[in-house]
């Protein structure tokens, strides 16, 4: 089978409406409405790309999470890549999103637009080769990301090692999925009743870094695979198990993902980093123990250890005008939001959810109907 065909079968519009109709069927035998929060941003695409809340009955409502890493990402992390974007004899490396993510001094964007040598890179593997095309600059990679893109910045560490490549260094700003869900379902106000876990970190991790979630919130778990019809099979799921007042951890993205996950990307890791006592997550606060940061070891490394005196460590406010902190807690949604689709729009962004290709605002603004 062709990858057109395969793809095709993923978004068969027939498959849809049929998962559909056994969704509102299963679903009118519901006690309570069911509250599903999908973790990632991808998933967020999906559900406004395709309409798939449309297809559903109404006592079931989605719920946006903080699965973007861009978008979690705090004003004072932005500021220290600017300040170092901004040292003498400095290049700063990162991924394309983070370039327009504001900080209280400006966007990566701006420091460029002021002269500073800041680029994109696809891989980070990139990186190598601008450090070795430039010897005489200090070259940092700001690497983000959640346990799905770690592996990747852990094999450039590993490059580094091996190639003995003295001008590259990092800052790690990788994050964890399990600690700000047991935030988000702890908090007081939290109606989330089911979960489609993210599913690309879960090929990494496997999908057992759920299991202490499902036992102390006894809610259905499903990870699911981006397409549509993915989703609504795994709507299926969650639907089915809350009707039979069951609680469960299941795969439906059974084809990529397992239980144990990738066990030589988690001991690439585990030589590299280690969980950060602090870190600090926009909307939710100091979130302990939810990011990583590079190993004792290779402090000599770390972009963090070389530019101490000029990085700052206070948290900073976001914009008070802007309600990205609620959306990613789930609190809220875009159209909540007064400046959504005015003055903040993807060629000005003033959160950073409609800055990232995965924001939940970004998502709306695209899909959904602006007046």
């Amino acid at each position: 089978m062709s990858d057109s065909l395969l793809i095709d079968s993923f978004r068969d519009k027939q498959a849809i409406l049929a998962l559909s109709a056994k969704i509102s069927h299963i679903a009118s035998k519901l006690n309570e409405k069911l509250y599903i929060m999908e973790v990632c941003g991808g998933h967020t695409h999906t559900l406004m790309k395709y309409g798939l809340s449309h297809l559903l009955p109404p006592n079931i409502e989605f719920v946006h999470g903080p699965g973007c890493p861009v978008c979690i990402m705090p004003k004072n992390r932005i500021d220290q890549a600017y300040d170092i974007a901004c040292a003498e004899n400095t290049i700063l490396l990162t991924l394309g999103d983070m370039l327009k993510v504001p900080g209280s001094k400006g966007s990566l964007q701006d420091a460029r637009s002021k002269g500073k040598n800041v680029g994109f890179i696809y891989s980070p593997l990139q990186a190598l080769e601008v450090a070795r095309q430039n010897p005489d600059k200090t070259v940092v990679y700001f690497a983000i990301g959640f346990e799905t893109t770690t592996p990747m910045s852990a094999a450039l560490l590993q490059q580094v090692q091996n190639l003995k490549i003295k001008n590259l260094f990092f800052h790690i700003n990788h994050v964890l999925v399990p600690p700000p869900l047991e935030v988000i379902l702890h908090s007081p106000d939290c109606k989330i009743n089911a979960l489609i876990a993210p599913s690309h970190v879960s090929v990494i991790t496997g999908a057992k870094i759920y299991r202490p979630i499902l036992e102390k919130y006894h809610i259905p778990i499903v990870v699911s695979g981006f397409e549509p019809v993915d989703m609504m099979e795994s709507i299926l799921h969650l639907v089915t198990q809350a009707t039979q007042k069951t609680a469960k951890l299941e795969i439906q993205y059974s084809r990529i993902v397992n239980m144990e996950g990738n066990t030589k990307a988690q001991k690439m890791i585990e030589k590299f980093m280690t969980p950060r006592q602090n870190f600090e997550w926009r909307g939710l606060g100091n979130i302990p123990y939810s990011a990583l940061k590079l190993k004792e070891e290779y402090a000599f490394l770390d972009a963090e250890v070389l530019f101490s005196k000029i990085l700052r460590q206070t948290p900073i406010k976001d914009n008070k005008a802007c309600r990205c902190g609620d959306i990613l807690r789930g609190v809220a949604k875009p159209y909540d939001c007064k400046v959504f689709g005015k003055s903040c729009t993807p060629i000005n962004p003033i959160g950073s959810c409609m800055v990232s290709s995965e924001g939940a605002c970004a998502a709306y603004y695209k899909y959904g109907n602006i007046e």
